[in-house]
């Protein structure tokens, strides 16, 4: 197969990995799952537009190696920035087609479940939507998915039947309002935290080894639009 390398009987593949779902405007180049080198940087003003291609060409020339060199490219699929995600994945895209690579998909709250290293309890990933909610999903320490991604308006009883069982790592720019609710023993916040194309590497590594590819022409990103709706207030 070309553009592809195998040692030991083990694959290897060079991967351009594209994280653009919220603020953090990331990428990085992977060999054998592992990070090369990583770009990114966390404006609020969301600048992806300006900033992504700019970051896709110093990489590669820091690499030394041409766009064609590449065998995959990955990208962030959401939920997060509807803006931030149409960008990132266009990109994407546009690199698959004129260079003729394939495309993979990773899941944002998955690579962002990655930033944690725990031992036990579960980790909930979490990106801030909108008033009280967020994007949510949970994993177990061994970032096995426990429940599907989730809209969720948060309050005081979420994500109590997991705290009640043993600690709870909460990460993702959902944490700040999340703590401003929950006070359980339990619960440990990790701040500062944004999905970044470094935890990308691996999972878009094993992707491509089973050939878990994306249909180019046909792939758009997961917006995850459906909110829990609040009840409206009764009128007194």
């Amino acid at each position: 197969m070309s553009g592809i390398t195998f040692l030991n009987n083990i694959q290897l593949a060079l991967i351009l990995n594209i994280e653009t779902a919220t603020t953090n405007c990331s990428v990085s180049l992977s060999k054998d799952g592992k990070t090369l080198i990583l770009k990114e940087d966390n404006d609020k003003s969301y600048s992806h537009a300006e900033r992504l291609h700019v970051y896709i060409g110093a990489i590669l020339n820091e690499a030394n190696v041409s766009s064609k060199d590449l065998d995959a490219i990955s990208v962030s699929k959401g939920p997060g920035s509807y803006t931030g995600l149409r960008i990132g994945v266009s990109a994407a895209k546009g690199l698959c087609f004129a260079l003729d690579k394939p495309l993979i998909s990773i899941a944002t709250l998955e690579a962002l479940a990655r930033q944690v290293e725990a031992n036990e309890g579960v980790i909930v990933t979490m990106l801030d939507a909108r008033r009280m909610e967020v994007y949510s999903a949970i994993y177990d320490s061994d970032y096995n998915q426990l429940r599907e991604t989730q809209a969720q308006i948060l309050d005081e009883s979420a994500f109590a039947e997991y705290l009640e069982k043993g600690k709870v790592y909460f990460i993702g720019n959902g944490v700040e309002k999340t703590k401003s609710l929950i006070s359980h023993p339990n619960a440990i916040f990790i701040e500062d935290k944004l999905p970044s194309a470094n935890e990308m590497s691996l999972l878009a590594y094993n992707k491509y080894k089973k050939s878990d590819t994306e249909d180019v022409a046909y792939f758009e990103p997961y917006y995850l639009k459906d909110f829990v709706a609040l009840k409206p207030k009764s009128k007194s």
